[in-house]
């Protein structure tokens, strides 16, 4: 039971419960200019505590850069 993260370049072994923020822990993402994808649907920063994952998902996290 995992969880696909960046195109299958990583799994995370998937629990019961397990939301977006949780994944974004295990994997420590720390940058608060994320965007994160499941199976291809945006999941809003304000979903991320809420979002249940399931087994087999793919998630994309995509680090927002700015530069000048």
């Amino acid at each position: 039971m995992t969880i696909r993260v960046n195109n299958g370049r990583s799994e995370i072994v998937w629990r019961e419960g397990m939301t977006v923020t949780d994944l974004l822990d295990a994997c420590h993402f720390t940058s608060p200019k994320i965007v994160v994808r499941v199976n291809g649907t945006p999941i809003l920063p304000s979903a991320h505590a809420t979002h249940v994952l399931r087994d087999g998902d793919e998630v994309q996290v995509l680090h927002l850069i700015g530069g000048g």
